[in-house]
């Protein structure tokens, strides 16, 4: 597979991240002697300055940790939980069954206390050391980049609802243009006045200077102006909330693929799809059928039908509801689930979800909750409108690091400015994740006080015999555990390098309920990039999929950035997608 970049190889360490800028910030610590979590720290809060687009500085940021010492993983969830305050049936009773766009939407901002939890617990730098980067580049700008303008160009509209907004993503009232130089001076003294606590409280130590910039987000001057607004503006987010707020290490969720175990985010987010997915692609032969062949093709988009049907049944925040992981990934049910796989036809519409309680390929009773868009959901295969493809693409970046020790680091943070205000002379927007959760309490993952919305961002980290293999992830809202599964396949499967793999032609199914508001859906839709030859495409439209044509290369395909770690000789091979502006670098 030719790739139009060369993979970085290094022996020393590796980073790839979603922004060129980032990884720059990210990589000069590891020259600097940190490890792995304080460059991956340092790069994820680069990303929420330079794509704050995309990523919120006070968004979410789920991490999955290994450290070499112990070899443990862990995951931190860096997902904010809806306010006390709210009422289950407030959506339900006041707008119809949806989930509006305005300042409702905001749960908990969970970003800031999960790059200082990542970096107390399992970093070696202070909070200024690592943040340094983001407060340059939010204090004193940089040039702005061709997806960046594009994104807010896109949205201009939304940024346009808050004068705050528009203050600072429409300077001079219009969208940036590429090359404009782009200044965050708010969000800079943000950082910085997280920076002074902790210098002020640094005399007792690294752990109690990092606690101090926590608390001056979560318990000081921050917090105050974030409730004080939420009252003013009709918000529901109180000190309290913030005060009382912590994001939760947990478990990973574990996917057996080609003799690796993939450890991916728990079941508030779509974590347990991706192992799913993988779980049943290994009962595959990939190989056999020929990278991107119609058969190949063909069966990868069934597998992903029919874990987003499990995902839509049976994945939520697991301290509101019972998830049966499990049962999900027993070899018995993930054969059952498999043999509804039709060679020669697409699913009709939507694919059934299972019932792993009982191991059986289908579920018997149709769920009866509201869909999100206003309707009862009482047909799982297709009853809601038909939504955008462009909507779906979701907002998102990525970071992973590996460094001479063998730790290693994997972060998907995220959230925009474009469907919530900002914070006055803040600078950032609280995140407004809770458009992934449902309006109607019923659902799975339907709205309650202190739960979790199910997350779209999930990073991974491959294991083989029990040591790093691949750290990966990527953006992409729904697309992000196919363009990872697929990567991973093209490395695992098919011999590619990191880089190869990641700009090997994509594909996407988008039979599914979207996991954001107002949750459409598009039945029977497969989309393929154009690099894909045309004989595949007319080949799927035969066996009944809604076959769209993307472009050669798309950013609705995702941006996956991985590294791939060869213990002997130790080599790390690193790759980043030209699909946006990722990045990798090496040493």
């Amino acid at each position: 597979m030719h790739a139009h970049r060369p993979v970085i190889m290094a022996t020393e360490h590796a980073l790839s991240a979603g922004h060129y800028l980032a990884s720059q910030v990210g990589y000069a610590v590891l020259e600097g002697g940190g490890n792995a979590v304080d460059a991956g720290v340092a790069a994820g809060m680069a990303l929420g300055v330079v794509q704050s687009d995309l990523v919120n500085f006070a968004g979410v940021a789920p991490i999955i940790v290994r450290m070499a010492e112990t070899g443990q993983v862990v995951s931190i969830d860096g997902l904010g939980t809806w306010p006390k305050a709210l009422d289950p049936e407030l959506f339900m009773r006041e707008h119809g069954g949806t989930m509006p766009e305005s300042i409702l939407r905001t749960v908990m901002p969970a970003a800031p206390d999960a790059w200082l939890t990542a970096l107390e617990r399992f970093g070696t730098m202070t909070f200024a050391e690592v943040a340094e980067g983001a407060l340059r580049l939010a204090r004193d700008g940089y040039a702005a980049d061709q997806w960046m303008c594009e994104y807010i160009s896109g949205h201009e509209a939304g940024y346009r609802r808050w004068p705050q907004n528009a203050a600072i993503y429409l300077p001079g009232g219009r969208p940036p243009r590429p090359g404009d130089h782009f200044v965050q001076r708010d969000l800079g003294r943000t950082i910085q006045h997280m920076i002074d606590q902790e210098r002020a409280n640094g005399m007792r130590g690294r752990i109690a200077g990092i606690r101090a910039a926590r608390d001056a987000f979560y318990r000081g001057d921050i917090a105050a102006a974030i409730a004080d607004y939420h009252r003013d503006h009709g918000g529901l987010v109180t000190r309290e909330d913030l005060a009382s707020f912590k994001v939760r290490l947990e478990p990973t969720v574990v996917g057996r693929f080609r003799g690796l175990d993939v450890h991916c985010c728990g079941p508030w987010s779509q974590g347990p799809a991706l192992a799913q997915t993988l779980a049943l692609l290994d009962g595959l032969d990939l190989e056999g059928m020929g990278h991107n062949s119609l058969d190949y093709v063909h069966a990868f988009a069934g597998v992903l039908a029919l874990a987003f049907a499990d995902r839509e049944r049976w994945v939520a925040d697991p301290a509101f509801f019972d998830v049966p992981l499990p049962e999900m990934l027993a070899p018995d049910y993930l054969e059952a689930r498999r043999a509804l796989l039709d060679p020669a036809r697409a699913f009709d519409g939507f694919a059934p979800p299972g019932d792993p309680l009982r191991g059986l390929a289908t579920l018997d009773t149709p769920p009866s909750w509201s869909d999100g868009a206003g309707d009862t959901l009482t047909d799982a295969h297709d009853s809601r409108p038909r939504g955008s493809v462009e909507a779906s693409v979701g907002d998102t970046s990525y970071v992973c690091v590996v460094d001479r020790d063998g730790n290693a680091f994997s972060a998907t943070p995220s959230d925009v400015a474009s469907e919530s205000p900002v914070i006055p002379g803040f600078g950032f927007c609280p995140s407004s994740r809770g458009s992934q959760s449902r309006p109607d309490p019923r659902h799975p993952s339907g709205v309650a006080p202190g739960k979790r919305p199910r997350l779209t961002p999930n990073p991974a980290l491959a294991l083989r015999d029990g040591k790093p293999y691949l750290v990966f992830g990527t953006p992409g809202g729904d697309v992000q555990i196919q363009a990872m599964a697929q990567t991973l396949a093209n490395i695992v499967c098919h011999g590619m390098d990191p880089q190869a793999a990641i700009e090997a032609p994509r594909f996407a199914t988008y039979a599914y309920a979207s996991s954001f508001a107002p949750f459409e859906s598009n039945p029977g839709l497969l989309a393929l990039e154009g690099r894909i030859p045309t004989a595949v495409h007319d080949g799927l439209r035969a066996r009944g999929h809604d076959v769209e044509s993307w472009p050669e290369w798309t950013r609705k395909a995702g941006a996956v950035c991985a590294i791939e770690v060869a213990e002997s000789p130790r080599l790390l091979r690193a790759g980043a997608d030209p699909r946006r502006g990722a990045y990798a670098l090496g040493r």
